[in-house]
């Protein structure tokens, strides 16, 4: 089985990152789409995260009702901080019988020769990248593993939703009702 690997803090899950699974579904071979929550990215600080088995039951409310989209809180149990290139073995030695491809944003892509062990990525996966705001190419546009597609640019983030839940703005529509409903009821983000 062709499976997706997007992976992120999902701090919170959007309409963002499903709008991006459901199209890797879509309009790629994947077949699944498994969305893996990093309990910390190594190149971004530990900011105001939410607990991670919190953002875990965001993820699964935002996707319970897609068949083909699964989480994966893999890396919860793996040393931190999460690099990619462990999950990928891991999962690789957890699961032999399926092939397993990036998804990441072109921002991402940008900085893809900082992370570690780069090589050995491209070696074993294909990455299948999402255009951002303010892309610029890359070194990595014309390799043969990795695959620029035109998903629909999605100029949401995790950190605007946090804020305007901060400041009491109406987002409902910005998340997944699911998700909408948990955050006001448990309060997450609003202090």
């Amino acid at each position: 089985m062709h499976i997706g690997l997007f992976f992120g803090s999902f701090n919170p899950v959007h309409v963002g990152h499903t709008v991006l699974a459901n199209y890797m579904l879509s309009f790629t071979d994947m077949e699944q789409v498994w969305l893996v929550l990093s309990p910390q990215n190594p190149l971004k600080q530990k900011q105001q995260l939410l607990n991670q088995h919190n953002r875990l039951l965001l993820v699964n409310l935002a996707i319970d009702e897609h068949p083909n989209m699964r989480s994966s809180n893999i890396e919860f149990s793996l040393p931190q901080p999460s690099y990619t290139i462990h999950t990928l073995t891991h999962l690789k030695e957890k699961y032999p019988q399926h092939q397993f491809s990036l998804i990441m944003g072109q921002d991402n892509l940008q900085t893809f020769s900082k992370w570690k062990n780069y090589e050995e990525i491209l070696k074993h996966c294909h990455v299948y990248v999402y255009p951002r705001p303010n892309g610029t190419p890359t070194e990595f546009d014309n390799h043969p593993k990795v695959h620029i597609t035109d998903a629909p640019m999605m100029d949401i983030s995790s950190t605007f939703i946090r804020k305007a839940i901060k400041e009491k703005k109406d987002i409902r529509f910005f998340l997944p009702h699911k998700v909408w409903e948990e955050i006001e009821a448990s309060g997450f983000y609003a202090s």
